[in-house]
C-alpha cells in the first residue's frame, strides 16, 4: 500500500486543501535491472510550487491535474538492482509526493546523514542554500561595507542570504512578518536590523532609518509594496535580485505597483530575476563553500518540520501564509 498526493484542481487565488487529492493504492513495486525502490523520508514545500499549480507559462511545465505533485525529497533506498546504489543509501532529488516509488536512479544525489541531518539536504546545503549563495554572489556581487536588504528574511532562503551577507562584511537588514521573526533575525542569524512589515505604517521611512546610507543590494523574495518601498532607498549602481514574489502568487488580478524604470535609470541600477538552475555548473563550488561555513559554525539554519505525509498539503498552505520559521519540511 502506498499513499500519493495529486493535484485535483488548479487553485484560484489562495490554494485550499480541496485542491489536493489523497490516494491510497496497492501497486506493484517490484524493480527490474537498473531500478531502485525509494521510501520517502523528507519532503520540501516551497513557494515556486504555487506557480506550477497554475497553467500559466513559466520556466517549468505546470503540474498535470490528477497526477502526483513533485518537489525536492530525501528518500531511503529500500531495494536496489542499480549498481550505483546500495540498500540503506539516502538520496535527494525531484521526486513525486508518494510514500514509496520506483526510480531508475537518474538525477538523484547521494546524501550522507553522518555529515549533516537529512533535512539539511533540502535546505541549507540543498537548493535553499544554493539559491541564496548563487543569487547573492552572481547577481548581487556584494562588496564589504555595503548595505543589503532581504525581504522574506525569516524564510528558508532569506535567512541564509542575510547570514552570507554578514560573512561577506555587509550591513544586513531583514524584513519579516512578526516581532518574533524579527527578533530571530538579529539574535539567531546575526542581522544588523529587522523590520516587521505588518506593524510598520511607513515602510519607505523604516528602510531609510535602518539604512541611512541607502541600499546597495536588495534580495527580493516577496515583491509587492515592500519591494516598492525598497526602490525609494536604492543607491547608485544598486543591484536588485529577484528570487520570488510570494506576495502576489495568489492574486487573481494583475497587481498594481510603482514603475521601476525611473528608479533603475536614475540610479543606473540593475534588476535581474533568476532561477537557481541557471547556475548549475557552479553548484559543486557553492555546496563546498556552504558546507565549509556550516562546519565552521559561520552558518546556522532554522527549520519548521511537520510530522506526517498526509500533512504535506497543509504544510504547503502554512508556508505560503508565512507560518514557517526558516525551511518548511515534512517528515514523512
Amino acid at each position: 500500500m502506498i499513499q500519493t498526493i495529486l493535484l485535483k484542481n488548479r487553485p484560484v487565488g489562495e490554494p485550499k486543501i480541496s485542491d489536493f487529492e489523497f490516494k491510497k493504492e496497492d501497486i506493484d513495486l517490484s524493480i527490474t535491472d537498473g531500478e531502485l525502490l525509494l521510501e520517502t523520508e523528507y519532503i520540501s514545500v516551497d513557494p515556486y510550487l504555487r506557480g506550477r499549480m497554475s497553467s500559466a507559462k513559466s520556466y517549468v511545465p505546470p503540474f498535470e491535474l490528477d497526477k502526483p505533485i513533485s518537489s525536492g525529497i530525501v528518500a531511503k533506498v529500500i531495494a536496489t538492482k542499480n549498481e550505483n546504489y546500495k540498500e540503506g543509501d539516502f538520496v535527494s532529488g525531484l521526486l513525486e509526493w508518494k510514500t514509496k516509488q520506483v526510480s531508475n536512479g537518474e538525477n538523484l544525489q547521494k546524501v550522507n546523514k553522518d555529515l549533516a541531518p537529512l533535512s539539511a539536504y533540502l535546505g541549507i546545503i540543498g537548493m535553499t542554500g544554493l539559491t541564496a549563495y548563487l543569487g547573492l554572489n552572481e547577481i548581487g556581487k556584494p562588496k564589504s561595507g555595503e548595505t543589503l536588504v532581504v525581504s522574506g528574511a525569516a524564510g528558508a532562503v532569506g535567512s541564509v542570504v542575510g547570514q552570507i551577507g554578514k560573512i561577506l562584511g555587509l550591513n544586513v537588514i531583514g524584513i519579516a512578518g512578526s516581532d518574533e521573526k524579527v527578533d530571530m533575525l538579529t539574535s539567531e542569524f546575526g542581522f544588523d536590523h529587522g523590520i516587521n512589515y505588518k506593524t510598520t505604517e511607513n515602510m519607505k521611512e523604516a528602510i531609510e532609518k535602518a539604512a541611512p546610507n541607502g541600499v546597495d543590494v536588495y534580495f527580493d523574495n516577496v515583491g509587492g509594496p515592500i519591494s516598492d518601498a525598497v526602490l525609494f532607498n536604492i543607491n547608485q549602481f544598486a543591484r536588485i535580485i529577484i528570487c520570488g514574489a510570494i506576495s502576489v502568487y495568489n492574486k487573481t488580478e494583475t497587481p498594481m505597483s510603482v514603475s521601476v524604470q525611473p528608479f533603475l535609470v536614475k540610479n543606473s541600477a540593475l534588476m535581474q530575476g533568476f532561477i537557481v538552475s541557471n547556475y548549475a555548473k557552479k553548484f559543486p563550488e557553492a555546496m563546498k563553500q556552504l558546507s565549509t561555513w556550516l562546519k565552521e559554525d559561520k552558518l546556522t539554519y532554522s527549520e519548521t518540520i511537520v510530522e506526517g505525509f498526509d500533512n504535506t498539503p497543509q504544510a504547503f498552505l502554512d508556508m505560503m501564509n508565512g507560518k514557517n520559521k526558516g525551511k518548511m519540511i515534512v517528515k514523512a
